[in-house]
This record gives structure tokens, sequence and C-alpha cells, in this order.
């Protein structure tokens, strides 16, 4: 598994990092951690899908992103300190795995190889990067395309080319219309006007409180 977070950094210093994780594993709905808990470790995402909620204005949990394989979160936890907390709740869609690192071992690697710090660095400009994008998104971009884009990213297909093989099996993305319509900030009305779309030009199938994309390639080229 590769994190294009850390991209650019050195191979010794990701084999380091690497090496002082531990790998943990989470069931279906498995809560890994509470918005307001002490932040401690950050979380590399090996296997499975886990969905990152925040308090909304009205108390209720609000749907901020979902996090696939090659993803991390907790990165904060390296860089607060002793009293930070989190920002929101991360839960597992569905069965994963993650590779843990403890703000103490960290500190204690970057002490003996402060090289290291350009992992800091890497994650931190990585993440600006990705923000930087999705706000340029809520700015230019229909609402109609950024539902496209977030089921793509969900289902772990946004980069499939045109070209590619056909699809050998729906791929599910395990989240209510609600959740989508937070993902793409955009209501939820819209979403369930452009998945029923896709689901006659025969790009999803619709199921309760889940999707399936049935044709990625041709939902990409709609999204582009």
């Amino acid at each position: 598994m590769r994190w294009p977070l850390l991209d650019g950094v050195p191979e010794p210093e990701v084999r380091e990092l690497l090496a002082i994780a531990r790998r943990r594993r989470f069931s279906r709905g498995e809560v890994v951690f509470h918005q307001d808990d002490p932040a401690d470790t950050l979380h590399l995402v090996d296997k499975g899908r886990f969905a990152v909620r925040g308090i909304g204005q009205l108390g209720d949990a609000v749907m901020l992103t979902v996090l696939t394989p090659g993803d991390m979160f907790g990165e904060l936890a390296l860089v607060d300190g002793e009293g930070g907390r989190r920002s929101a709740t991360v839960s597992a869609l569905e069965g994963g795995e993650t590779l843990s690192i403890h703000r103490l071992d960290f500190d204690r690697l970057r002490r003996q190889r402060p090289e290291t710090s350009q992992v800091l660095i890497a994650v931190m400009s990585g993440q600006v990067r990705r923000l930087t994008r999705l706000l340029g998104e809520a700015h230019y971009v229909t609402a109609e395309k950024r539902v496209r884009r977030r089921l793509l990213e969900v289902a772990g297909s946004a980069a499939t080319p045109a070209d590619a093989e056909p699809q050998a099996e729906p791929i599910l993305v395990p989240l209510t219309q609600d959740d989508l319509a937070d993902l793409a900030g955009t209501s939820r009305a819209t979403v369930n006007r452009v998945l029923r779309s896709e689901q006659e030009k025969g790009a999803v199938k619709l199921g309760r409180g889940r999707t399936e994309v049935v044709d990625a390639a041709a939902l990409a080229r709609r999204a582009r």
C-alpha cells in the first residue's frame, strides 16, 4: 500500500514510519474515536472505508468525508501535542484496518531521525491541497457533478479511464442519500435526482440505504 500524501517523502523515512505503526482492525460500524476524544494517534487506512462525521449547527451528525485505502486521518495528533482533541468522529463503514502511529512513538522517531519531520510536512501540505480542491469545486463545479465525483471517490473509482476493461462486479457504496448530500454540499433532492438519472442510464443501481456503481467509467465521464 502506498499513501499518496507521503509521495515525495524519501523511502527510508516512510519505512521508518511504517516500522513503528501498529495494525488495528475494526468491524462494520465500530467507532475509531469520537469527536472531542483526546488526540494522540495518526491512522493510515490500509483496508476498508471509514466515515468522518462532525456535528452540524443543529446538533445533528454531518458526513464530512469518506476515507479509503491510501488515505489517512488523525494527523493533527502529531502536531497538537498533549491536550489536543479530535475534531470529528471516525467510524468504519465496513470491516477495515489501519496502521496507527502514536504521537509518543513518532516524537521518539523524530528525535532519532530529525529528517522524519518531512513526513509531517508532506501530510499537512497534502491535506491543504485536498481542501483547496474541494473549495474550488464548491464554487465552480455544479452540484450534479459533485454528487458523481463523491460517489466515485467513495467507490474508489474516481480515476477509471475511458478505455478500461469492462467492470466485472458492482461496487457497493454503503451511504444513504443524506450522506451523499453532506459530502457533495447539496440537497438530498439533488442527490436523488442525479442517482435516478444515473440508474436510468445503467451506471448505478439503487437499494435501501446503499448504492451500487455498475458502470464507473460512464459515471466518471459525466463527472468531468
